[in-house]
Order: C-alpha cells, then structure tokens, then sequence
C-alpha cells in the first residue's frame, strides 16, 4: 500500500479545485492514483470543513456547507488576501460577499423577518388599492365612450348617413 505526504494529497485535491476543475477520474488518471483514494481524500476533506466541490464544476453548484466554510475562512481576512485567497480558489470576491450576506441573512430572528414580511404586505395592499382605483377610471372612460359610440351610430343610422372611418 502506497502512503502519500500531506503535501502531495493537498496539491492532488487542488487539481479537484477550480480553476482547473478536473474530475476525479482525470486526476486519478494523472496522478496514477485509484478513483476511489481521491474520493475517500474529497470526503476526509469535506468532513473537515475545507470547501470542496462534489460533483458540479460550478462554484454556484456548490453546497451551502463548502460556501460557509469560505466565508468563515474568508471572515478575517483583509481586502488584498481575500482577493488572494480568490484568486487561488477560483472564485470572486463578490459571490463570497454574496455567500456572506446570505449566511447573515439567514440568522435574521424570526421577529424580524415577520416584522419586514408585515411592511411589504403594508405596501403590497397600499399598491393594490391604487391600482384598482386605477382600473375603476378607466373602465369608466371605456364604458362612457362605448355609449358615446353606439349613440354616434345611432344618430347616423336616423338621418340616414353612412358611417364614417375615425
């Protein structure tokens, strides 16, 4: 049985890792160790809270626990070594302030998510009430030149001239 270094499992698994993005049989393929070694490596890796993308490319794929851990490893990093830290995982610096405002988004209490619920049906029921005023005008006008019209042709059709094109 073949005993790998930290250092080489690390610099296998970053193969995994964007940018490169390669599949675990690639790699395996590469490297000349078995798929199921690199498989066993991603999950030690996971369980560990190191972000690590399973089977989709995509760092919008990756599961809400790989994109808490960036943010968590990201949190007290200044400006410079999270771009850094971006650049060598091959993300943004926007989806991992994104991902951030999710993660606090979801410590909202519920108190405060009712209370922000509360005030959109407040001006969800205010811009209904103004739309249907809205519609109760126009259907008015609508209804007032129909009449208009009918009454057009019917004068026309009593002194007996043709109807004219508008």
């Amino acid at each position: 049985m073949v005993r790998y270094s930290n250092e080489r499992k690390a610099s296998i698994l970053n193969k995994l890792l964007p940018p490169s993005n390669k599949s675990v049989a690639e790699v395996a393929k590469e490297e000349g160790v078995s798929a199921q070694t690199l498989y066993n490596w991603r999950s030690k890796v996971k369980e560990s809270g190191l972000p690590v993308p399973g089977k989709s490319p995509t760092t919008q794929q990756w599961s809400a626990d790989a994109k808490l851990a960036v943010v968590i490893e990201t949190a007290g990093m200044s400006a410079s070594e999270r771009s850094q830290y971006c650049r060598e995982k091959g993300l943004y610096v926007e989806q991992v302030n994104e991902w951030r405002e999710q993660c606090l988004g979801g410590f909202q209490s519920s108190r405060e998510h009712a209370q922000a619920a509360k005030k959109q049906a407040k001006s969800d029921r205010a811009e209904i009430k103004h739309l249907k005023k809205d519609l109760r005008i126009k259907e008015k006008a609508l209804a007032e030149t129909a009449a208009l019209l009918v009454l057009r042709k019917k004068l026309n059709a009593l002194w007996g001239e043709e109807d004219e094109e508008c």
